[in-house]
């Protein structure tokens, strides 16, 4: 047992130096445990991911009314369907069934 943890010891002193000891730690800090770390990097990549997709959706979306306003201000027809569709009326000689 002696003889093991004096080899490891000489194995520790030869390869292993102060300066060695301070820069691995420095480097774990900076790497995990600083507020720029790479983990919370990684969770802020992600998350601007999420907020791309979700502005991608939010511009079709703003896209498809932006052309549902222009339709209605420009084309009666589309005025009429949209309201006979959204507000159930109805012509006086027609009958309207409501599927739900």
């Amino acid at each position: 047992m002696k003889q093991q943890f004096k080899s490891a010891y000489a194995w520790m002193r030869r390869y292993i130096s102060v300066t060695f000891v301070i820069v691995v730690a420095f480097v774990c800090i900076v790497l995990f445990f600083n507020e720029n770390s790479v983990l919370k990097s990684m969770e802020y990549n992600d998350r601007i991911t999420e907020l791309k997709k979700e502005i991608k959706t939010n511009r079709d979306t703003l896209e498809y009314y932006n052309r549902l306003n222009h339709a209605l201000e420009t084309d009666p027809e589309t005025m009429e369907r949209i309201v006979r569709e959204n507000y159930h009326m109805q012509r006086p000689n027609e009958d309207v069934y409501i599927i739900e």
